[in-house]
């Protein structure tokens, strides 16, 4: 009676740090983005938290009545770049994961 009680107390520790293991590689890595200006240029940089890069995703320049200005690809740096447009902006990186990225104008200065 005293061996069973103590694996089934056992058990409850094992099953979860199991579950602990198993859940790890599915932890996902949320989206990143930092922009700068370049000249007349908006450079924008996509990746993850875990450091890897967004190549080949959308991002898109959106005016302040949330109406599409532009939408570019990342190139294989991970960088989209777009125009510098005369009105207030906003840009997007949804990457698909939960939560997008979004980079106000006010946010963006010279690199």
């Amino acid at each position: 009676m005293r061996i069973k009680t103590k694996l089934i107390g056992l058990a409850k520790p094992c099953l979860a740090l199991g579950l602990g293991v198993i859940a790890s590689p599915a932890q996902a890595h949320f989206p990143l983005m930092s922009c700068w200006f370049e000249n007349e240029i908006v450079a924008c940089e996509a990746g993850y938290s875990d450091g890897s890069k967004a190549i080949d995703y959308s991002v898109e320049m959106f005016d302040y009545e949330d109406n599409l200005i532009a939408k570019e690809m990342t190139d294989k740096r991970s960088i989209a770049e777009f125009k510098k447009p005369d009105a207030d902006f906003y840009i997007v990186f949804d990457s698909g994961h939960e939560f997008p990225v979004e980079v106000d104008v006010v946010e963006i200065s010279e690199k």
